[in-house]
C-alpha cells in the first residue's frame, strides 16, 4: 500500500488531465515545453532561498574538494548556472537534446567544466555521477512516481538536494482561462506542501521556504499568445481574443518553494 501523502500527490496529479472532449479538439498536443523559453536570461544570481540553500552546502565543503552540480531536469540550466561560481562543473540531465544543447552552450560562454546525460530521471541514474550539491528545478509536478524520483536524487548528492516548485501545480496560472474559453473548474492541490509531505514520508528531514518573485512588465508576444493557444487546446481563430486576455489580465508575482534537505 502507498503511503497517504503519496498516494495523495498520485490521485492529486491525475486530476490535472484534460477532458477527452477538449483533448480530440486541440489541433495540436498541449503538453508541450519549448525551448526557447528555457534559456538561462536575465539574472540568474538572485538570491532566492533555493540558490542560498545551494550556496550553503558549496560554502561548507572543505578546502580542495570539487565543488559540482548535479541539474536534473536542468532545461537551459539557469539553477546550476545560479551558482556558478562558486561551482566550477555542471551536469546537466534532461529527457530533451535541444534542453542539453542550450545548457552545454551555456556552460561553454561561461568557461564552465559541464557534462550532460540525456534520458529519463531516475532511469538514467546509473550513468550520472554523484555530485555535493544535487538541483531540480520546477520538475516534480511532472512526476507522478515521486518516490523513486526524490529517492534517486539523494542517492546523487553527497551534501545536499535542492528542489524548486511553484507553490501550486504550475498550470495553475491558466486556470481562469479555462475556465473563461472552456467553463472548464481547474484542480487546486497537489502543492509543495504536499510534495514537502511527500519527501518527508521517505525519512528525509525536508525544509520548506516559500517566496514571491516579481513577474514585472511583460509585453504580450505572438510567441506568447501562441503557446497559451496551444496549452488551452485552441485554434488560432482565437489569437485575437487571447491577446486581449493576456492584455487586460496581467501577471503579478510567482509564488514559488524550496525543498531542501541535507543528503543521508
Amino acid at each position: 500500500m502507498r503511503p497517504e501523502p503519496v498516494a495523495h500527490w498520485v490521485d492529486a496529479l491525475e486530476t490535472w488531465g484534460i477532458p477527452t472532449e477538449i483533448l480530440e479538439q486541440a489541433p495540436q498536443s498541449p503538453w508541450i515545453h519549448p525551448v526557447q523559453t528555457f534559456r538561462p536570461e536575465g539574472n540568474l544570481y538572485v538570491n532566492t532561498p533555493s540558490r542560498l540553500r545551494a550556496l550553503e552546502a558549496l560554502d561548507r565543503l572543505p578546502p580542495g574538494a570539487e565543488r559540482s552540480v548535479l541539474d536534473v531536469g536542468c532545461g537551459g540550466g539557469r539553477a546550476a548556472f545560479g551558482l556558478t561560481p562558486p561551482a566550477t562543473r555542471v551536469i546537466g540531465v534532461d529527457h530533451q537534446q535541444g534542453m542539453l544543447d542550450v545548457f552545454a552552450a551555456e556552460a561553454e560562454r561561461r568557461a564552465v567544466a559541464c557534462s550532460t546525460v540525456l534520458g529519463d530521471w531516475p532511469e538514467v541514474e546509473q550513468q550520472t555521477p554523484a555530485c555535493p550539491v544535487v538541483t531540480c528545478h520546477h520538475v516534480v509536478y511532472n512526476v507522478a512516481p515521486l518516490t523513486p524520483f526524490v529517492e534517486a536524487l539523494n542517492r546523487h548528492a553527497t551534501a545536499r538536494v535542492v528542489m524548486e516548485l511553484p507553490q501550486q501545480h504550475p498550470l495553475a496560472v491558466l486556470s481562469p482561462m479555462w475556465l473563461h474559453f472552456w467553463g472548464l473548474e481547474r484542480p487546486t492541490s497537489p502543492t509543495a506542501e504536499d510534495a514537502l509531505n511527500v519527501v518527508r514520508s521517505l525519512g528525509h528531514d525536508a525544509h520548506l521556504e516559500q517566496f514571491e518573485v516579481p513577474v514585472g512588465h511583460r509585453s504580450v508576444t505572438d510567441e506568447g499568445v501562441q503557446f497559451t493557444r496551444i496549452r488551452l487546446c485552441l485554434p488560432a481563430a482565437r489569437d485575437a481574443e487571447i491577446r486581449e486576455y493576456l492584455l487586460t489580465h496581467p501577471a503579478g508575482s510567482r509564488s514559488l518553494a524550496t525543498i531542501w534537505w541535507d543528503a543521508h
